[in-house]
């Protein structure tokens, strides 16, 4: 059984930095993408970061560049998302997916989630 878990959300000021975690099991890492996604009140889910598990590389929707950034531990099968100068309009659950194929930037296109975990930026 394929379970993401993430962690770390939480409450933080403008300017602040969070760091999620995404822990995997049951599931063979070595040809996803793990993508971050984050859904705020009333709005749609939304693409956030993406990296491939085998070579490192990385996506990121432009509200979030050289703010956030994606990276995985391969032996503990755990994406991370450091989250640095956050705003409020970073306010929303984020949750970790992983991708087997199709667009890294498509919800659609991965197959297991996370539960989500909040991220709540104060000003």
């Amino acid at each position: 059984q394929v379970q993401l878990v993430e962690s770390g959300g939480g409450l933080v000021q403008v300017g602040g930095s969070l760091r999620l975690s995404c822990a995997g099991s049951g599931l063979n890492f070595g040809r996803v993408v793990m993508g971050w996604f984050r859904q705020a009140p009333g709005k749609e889910r939304e693409f956030v970061a993406a990296i491939h598990w085998s070579d490192g590389s990385t996506f990121y929707t432009d509200s979030v560049k050289g703010r956030f950034t994606a990276s995985r531990d391969y032996a503990k099968s755990t994406g991370n998302l450091q989250m640095t100068s956050l705003k409020p309009d970073d306010t929303a659950v984020y949750h970790c997916a992983t991708r087997d194929s199709g667009s890294v930037f498509d919800p659609s296109s991965y197959r297991y989630w996370g539960q989500g975990t909040q991220v709540t930026v104060s000003s």
